[in-house]
This record gives C-alpha cells, sequence and structure tokens, in this order.
C-alpha cells in the first residue's frame, strides 16, 4: 500500500483530514502546507473555465491542471478526479486512470457514484490504481437542480449501502457531499476507511472545500460554503494601485527599470 494512502486511512478516528482543491502550482505550493490531500477536481470546469457542468470536463484539461499541480505538491496526497465518460467501463476506468497516474504522477484518482460503480472500483484497485470513492450529490450525473441526500429512509439506506460497496470494492476513502448529519455520521461510523465531507456535517472524518471558494474568489452560494478570506476585495486594490501608478508615471521607478 502507498504510504500516503496508509496514512490518510491511518487517520480515521484520530485526526480530522484537511482535504482542499488545487488547479495550478501557485495554489498547490500554498497550501500543500496544510492539507493532507490535494484533489485536482473537475470543478475546474466552473471554477475556471465558467462551464455549467463538470460533464463538459475532459481527460486531457483534468491531467494538465494535475501536471501543474503535481509541481507544487510535496507531502500531500494528490487525488485527480476521472471526468465524466472516461470510466463508463473497467477496460476504459484502468486505461485512463493508469494514463492520469502515469502523466501526472499523481497517488490516486476519485470517481463518483456507489454500487453502479463498484466492480470498476474493485478493478481499478486489483490493479494497483488507489480509489477515492464520492457518493450523494455527484455532478456528473445530477440532472436539474443539485438537492442534499438521506431524508427519506429509502435514501439513507442507498447511501448506506452505496459506503459499504465502495469499502468492499477497496476504495481507501469515500467524499460524502451534501448528505444529511445523521446519516453522514452513520456512515462514518459503520465503514472501516475515512469519510470526506463536502456539506455533509462535522461527523465525517474529514473535510474538502473548492479552496476558491474559501478564498472568496468565486460567487459559491452553496450552503456549506464558508469565506475565510475575501481575495478579490485583495487584488483589486491591488490593481487599483498599479493602474495609479501607470498613470501618474509613479511605475515603472528607476528601482523597477533597468
Amino acid at each position: 500500500m502507498n504510504s500516503k494512502i496508509k496514512k490518510i486511512i491511518d487517520k480515521k478516528n484520530k485526526n480530522k483530514i484537511v482535504c482542499l482543491t488545487a488547479y495550478s502550482k501557485n495554489i498547490a505550493e500554498i497550501i500543500d502546507n496544510h492539507t493532507d490531500i490535494i484533489l485536482v477536481g473537475d470543478s475546474v470546469g466552473s471554477v475556471v473555465y465558467n462551464y455549467n457542468t463538470t460533464r463538459k470536463v475532459d481527460l486531457k484539461m483534468m491531467i494538465e491542471h494535475t501536471k501543474s499541480v503535481r509541481m507544487g505538491t510535496k507531502k500531500s496526497l494528490l487525488a485527480i478526479d476521472l471526468p465524466y465518460n472516461t470510466y463508463r467501463n473497467k477496460s476504459e476506468a484502468l486505461k485512463n486512470s493508469k494514463k492520469a497516474l502515469k502523466e501526472t504522477r499523481c497517488d490516486a484518482v476519485k470517481i463518483e457514484g456507489g454500487v453502479r460503480v463498484s466492480n470498476i472500483v474493485s478493478h481499478l484497485v486489483k490493479n494497483k490504481i488507489p480509489v477515492l470513492g464520492h457518493i450523494g450529490i455527484t455532478p456528473q450525473t445530477v440532472k436539474g437542480k443539485f438537492k442534499s441526500k438521506g431524508k427519506t429512509e429509502k435514501d439513507k439506506r442507498k447511501l448506506i449501502r452505496d459506503a459499504q460497496v465502495l469499502e468492499e470494492a477497496g476504495a481507501f476513502g469515500i467524499v460524502l457531499e451534501c448528505i444529511y448529519s445523521d446519516v453522514s455520521k452513520k456512515i462514518s461510523n459503520l465503514i472501516k476507511i475515512p469519510t470526506i465531507g463536502i456539506g455533509a456535517s462535522v461527523n465525517c472524518d474529514g473535510q474538502v472545500l473548492v479552496t476558491d471558494d474559501i478564498l472568496g474568489l468565486t460567487n459559491s452560494k452553496a450552503k456549506f460554503v464558508k469565506k475565510y478570506a475575501n481575495i478579490r476585495k485583495t487584488i483589486n486594490s491591488a490593481v487599483h494601485k498599479f493602474k495609479r501608478e501607470v498613470r501618474f508615471k509613479k511605475y515603472p521607478s528607476k528601482k523597477f527599470s533597468y
């Protein structure tokens, strides 16, 4: 087992896991000092390219961003999202996972789904591809408005089953997205691998958010997003100062000229 994977699994019931997204070397270098996992998410589609769905993200795009992130990641486990229509069957999933790991030197792949992808997860793990699962809201398959999961008894049973099957298939952890607190607690207590929540309460073994969201770079209205900074304001202030200095011939001064 990869030592970084083992380190994540060993945090179960001991230390909370910190996970953030990155799409470039510069951000990765900063967050790597604080994270256990860096995820190159297909959220890059909406955050960077303004797509209205992650389905428009392709493998080439994911690989290029992950190569950049790899250059800034030293200690954290680096995971890449396999995008929509790249793991429709076992052979396709294995081919694309091998390509992603080889070209980016990342540590694991993340795929969405529970029971319906369990045979694919099992096949990847048997072929030495570490897999991070993802259940609850799965953006690649959502149609219409995103709705939290686990409200009905039927939904609760399905989520619990999904988590158990992913564990049995060999996933080393599972992202729980927008799942009701009582369900995320039950799942986290039932399975032996870590759960990483996003909008799934403090009951999970760790948390993941989109870095651009917590920095205030996006205008996310998601209930679970807490803004820890207002980088838009900082950027605006810096650009305004640059503009004034250029207009009034204060920049470049002799100090900044050859």
